[in-house]
């Protein structure tokens, strides 16, 4: 079996967390998931890492904490090691200006959240086609940051 692949979900919906390890379950169970809600958590999560960090970011574009999932990313690709995990930018709405502004600022790809249960056992039958089975993810070690 291959090692876990550890996935990073960067949004504000609490609930989003227990879907997600339940869609995955069948189609991608190497998954295994940490939540943080906000772009202050995401950035205080990787600055703390000391060895492997996430594989992926699943990250939210709206946050609802006055700061949006841009301004992680912005953070992310500044990072030394942070700068080599793919991001997958999520969102409710195919905004043109905010597909633009995703890849502009440096993610990997861009997807409107599925609406349903299956919908997202489907995403995760791809997901794990493309970012487990497929491509190679640059190796990254995080080291401790002190500010």
């Amino acid at each position: 079996m291959k090692p876990k692949f550890l996935i990073l979900l960067v949004d504000d919906n609490a609930q989003l967390i227990d879907l997600l390890q339940r869609a995955s379950r069948e189609n991608f169970p190497e998954a295994s998931f940490i939540q943080v809600c906000n772009t202050t958590e995401a950035i205080a999560y990787i600055d703390q890492l000391d060895g492997d960090g996430p594989k992926l970011v699943l990250l939210d574009i709206d946050l609802g904490n006055g700061k949006s999932g841009f301004d992680f990313l912005t953070f992310l690709q500044a990072h030394p090691e942070g700068r080599f995990v793919p991001v997958v930018m999520l969102t409710v709405n195919q905004v043109p200006s905010a597909i633009v502004a995703a890849y502009s600022t440096g993610a990997s790809s861009f997807i409107v959240k599925p609406f349903s249960f299956e919908k997202w056992k489907q995403y995760f039958v791809t997901l794990r086609q493309y970012w487990f089975d497929t491509v190679t993810i640059a190796p990254s070690r995080f080291y401790k940051r002190v500010h």
